[in-house]
């Protein structure tokens, strides 16, 4: 029984835990060098954002295999569990390619605005389609209790973002806080989200959704 469980822990021998908290803190430091101007290039601060994605996705594959068998307590088992984590594995991976794509053609884009216009919308869309998934997993969900975490940690995650935003604005509008482009909203989400598997696993001993 110990030698199927630890099969399952996932990629590369480590559980989506890990893999969470790596994404928490490779995305807390790049948002600590874009606000403090640390890295004042777009090209090298952008490619920088997909390390969190790419290791989201690692973490993802590793919750997937959790949640087929013995070790997915951590995650919450379930069809709507794993729907959720195909779906957002899927849409992380638009984010990533559209966004690799956006770069690398932003010289061949400079002449065409409808074409950089058109292309520029696509990693946005692939983030709403993220926030899609985790609505679909909360309307999917049939156990009760996990349906509560999940809300719980969607809530932690809004006033967080929210509460980050309205503060960073009046702060910004005094001028006594650099600009920060409005996607960086996005990223305090799903920190927030982070932050609220963390307090569902402290009072609940259950993470909710990846």
């Amino acid at each position: 029984m110990n030698g199927q469980i630890e099969k399952r822990r996932g990629v590369f021998g480590r559980g989506p835990a890990f893999w969470g908290v790596m994404v928490f803190l490779s995305t807390t430091l790049i948002v600590a060098l874009a606000v403090t101007g640390a890295i004042e290039q777009r090209t090298p601060l952008i490619l920088l954002t997909m390390v969190p994605c790419i290791l989201a996705l690692i973490m993802f594959r590793s919750a997937y295999n959790l949640a087929d068998g013995d070790g997915g307590a951590c995650v919450g088992k379930g069809e709507a569990q794993k729907r959720y984590i195909k779906r957002t594995a899927i849409f992380t991976s638009l984010y990533v390619a559209t966004f690799a794509l956006l770069i690398f053609s932003e010289r061949e884009l400079a002449g065409a605005p409808e074409a950089k216009f058109g292309l520029a919308l696509l990693p946005g869309l692939a983030i709403i389609g993220i926030f899609w998934a985790l609505a679909r997993l909360i309307i999917e969900e049939a156990d009760e209790f996990m349906r509560m975490l999940v809300i719980r940690q969607a809530l932690i995650a809004s006033g967080f973002a929210l509460s980050a935003a309205t503060v960073w604005g009046f702060l910004e509008w005094a001028e006594v806080v650099p600009h920060v482009d409005a996607f960086w909203w996005s990223v305090a989400f799903f920190l927030g989200l982070f932050a609220g598997g963390v307090a569902n696993r402290i009072q609940y001993e259950a993470w909710g959704a990846l």
